[in-house]
């Protein structure tokens, strides 16, 4: 889910091209406008490799795409093309979460150390415990990540974080924020949550979602680990640059976004939300949906999972992914009965083709090509002065450090990478299309410094 300024690696996840909105409101868009959307961002903007985009409403389904599978390949992704879904895991973990209430199995008021081992100590607050419920609606008081994750392989940061470090982190932390008070989207809530259904099924994370919703909704095509059958199709993923770069794997956190799925899958998982299909499903599907807490944005409130807009006279729920390589979105309105799934096989943001799609106010975002730089050779002193900390937001830094005459930033909670010069003051990240400026004043003293990425400038005051 896309809930950071910062994205210098995509966390398992509304902008507005001059293309004018094509689509009469309340209009089912052609096959032709679509295609035009999707040409533009892949062919001029260079955003994507492959895009498929999935409609449902009562009359049935369609699907149009665009792109390739991969750089190399001559193959159109469609409707049965395999992508990392990302942070859309996140509402099948909250629909496995109503359907365990459903079933009298536990409670949303259940304090989450009910399940847990007995040896770690969950963290408390003014008396009081995180529940169930604080973890599907991202009012934990747990951080976006635990700060005790530290991959050896940033290009797949979470496969080697385990379940005894998960333990570790929760029994050494403190929490910041008063539990159920204030939204504060956590991948670190959901994957935990993942694990305590888990725990509580007797199944891993995989069995649990699949025997839970994928087998009831005739979904054959949503998993972790791929089929020789699934794995043919299943689309190469591409950082901002459009660079092949390698899947992730996510074994403890599973629940915040290990899932892999197809546009003809989350149509069934749509037409269950929107009940265009019955199951015994649909009083938990109806109970996701519920607005449980405001989400800090204007118009934007959190059910079990799902994120529930309201704006131009419309309620949109929806829910969108990241990881490395790909970019997923699924939303629906229920009073218009439209759903509509995008997946992208690039990190790039897609959401505001899927909110587009679903309401035409939204305008298209307008996206420039990557930018490519071009490294100098600096004497290493130069990056003496950038050394501390900068504040992007509040609890949000970016460290900039050196190492063996390197230069190096860090935001909370995610990965290091390597900065490489463009000029004395200007750096760029080879990973993804983010550049940084260093600021000086008269007298030369670094005071602050623009992180360039998305199309945005965000300034981060030196504070250390």
């Amino acid at each position: 889910m896309k809930s950071s300024v910062l994205l210098l690696i995509v966390i398992l996840f509304i902008t507005g091209i001059s293309i004018q909105p094509l689509l009469a409101s309340g209009n089912i868009p052609s096959h032709t406008e679509i295609q035009a959307i999707l040409q533009q961002r892949i062919d001029k903007e260079k955003q994507s490799v492959g895009i498929v985009v999935g409609f449902i409403n009562p009359k049935g389904s369609t699907i149009v795409s665009y792109g390739k599978l991969n750089q190399t390949s001559s193959r159109q992704p469609d409707g049965n093309t395999v992508f990392e879904i990302g942070s859309v895991s996140k509402v099948f973990t909250s629909l496995v979460l109503a359907d365990m209430v459903e079933r009298k199995q536990l409670s949303l008021q259940d304090p989450i150390s009910k399940f847990l081992p007995k040896s770690v100590k969950v963290p408390t607050r003014k008396g009081r415990e995180i529940t169930l419920l604080d973890l599907a609606t991202h009012t934990s008081g747990l951080p976006r990540l635990p700060n005790n994750l530290d991959p050896k392989d940033i290009e797949n940061p979470y496969s080697d974080y385990t379940v005894e470090q998960l333990y570790s982190f929760l029994s050494n932390s403190q929490l910041t924020r008063d539990i159920g008070a204030e939204y504060e989207y956590s991948n670190l809530g959901a994957g935990l949550l993942g694990h305590i259904l888990s725990l509580k099924a007797g199944m891993d994370y995989e069995k649990l979602v699949i025997t839970r919703i994928c087998q009831q909704l005739k979904m054959d095509s949503t998993s972790i680990q791929l089929s020789p059958e699934m794995q043919a199709r299943f689309a190469t993923g591409h950082n901002q640059l459009g660079q092949p770069v390698k899947n992730w794997d996510i074994p403890t956190l599973a629940g915040a976004g290990a899932l892999r799925s197809t546009a003809n899958d989350l149509l069934k998982f749509l037409a269950a939300n929107l009940d265009l299909s019955k199951s015994h499903l649909s009083p938990a599907i109806q109970r996701t949906h519920l607005v449980q807490h405001d989400a800090n944005i204007p118009d934007l409130k959190i059910g079990l999972g799902w994120h529930i807009l309201k704006r131009y006279g419309r309620e949109i729920i929806w829910h969108n992914g990241g990881t490395g390589g790909y970019h997923s979105f699924i939303g629906f309105d229920k009073k218009k009965r439209l759903g509509v799934v995008v997946l992208s096989n690039s990190v790039n943001d897609i959401d505001d083709i899927g909110l587009h799609l679903l309401e035409p106010k939204f305008e298209l975002a307008k996206r420039t090509p990557p930018k490519e730089g071009k490294s100098i050779v600096l004497d290493p002193k130069i990056y003496d002065s950038y050394i501390g900390q900068y504040q992007l937001a509040p609890n949000f830094i970016l460290t900039i450090s050196k190492e063996q005459d390197k230069l190096y930033a860090q935001a909370t909670g995610q990965p290091r990478f390597e900065l490489f010069p463009e000029s004395e003051t200007e750096f760029f990240i080879k990973e993804v299309d983010a550049q940084i400026t260093f600021v000086k004043n008269i007298k030369g003293q670094v005071t602050h410094l623009i992180l360039h990425q998305n199309g945005q400038d965000l300034e981060a005051k030196k504070i250390q």
